[in-house]
């Protein structure tokens, strides 16, 4: 099994697949203030297993190797995700 998170830089997206499947999106706009992390879905029959902190990992790690812009999360899901995983916090405020 592999998960993929595949970023999308023409549509504003990642988008999450295992084994080439898309089960996931994340949408986000950059703006002067960093990247707003506008929102993130998983395929509601996979809800419950783990795949979208899977995703979100896959995303803010993306995010921290190629910018150093601050991430926004507007999205309630990545903004819980962040707060449960402090390593992940100074992606807030740089």
């Amino acid at each position: 099994m592999t998960d993929t998170v595949r970023h999308e830089p023409e549509q504003s997206r990642y988008v999450f697949e295992r084994d080439g499947e898309r089960l996931g999106l994340t949408n986000y706009r950059v703006t002067g203030s960093g990247v707003h992390i506008t929102h993130t879905e998983i395929d509601p029959s996979l809800r419950g297993q783990g795949l979208g902190g899977i995703m979100v990992r896959g995303v803010l790690d993306d995010l921290r190797s190629r910018t150093e812009d601050r991430v926004v999360p507007i999205c309630p899901f990545v903004d819980r995700w962040i707060d449960l995983h402090p390593d992940y916090q100074d992606l807030l405020t740089r």
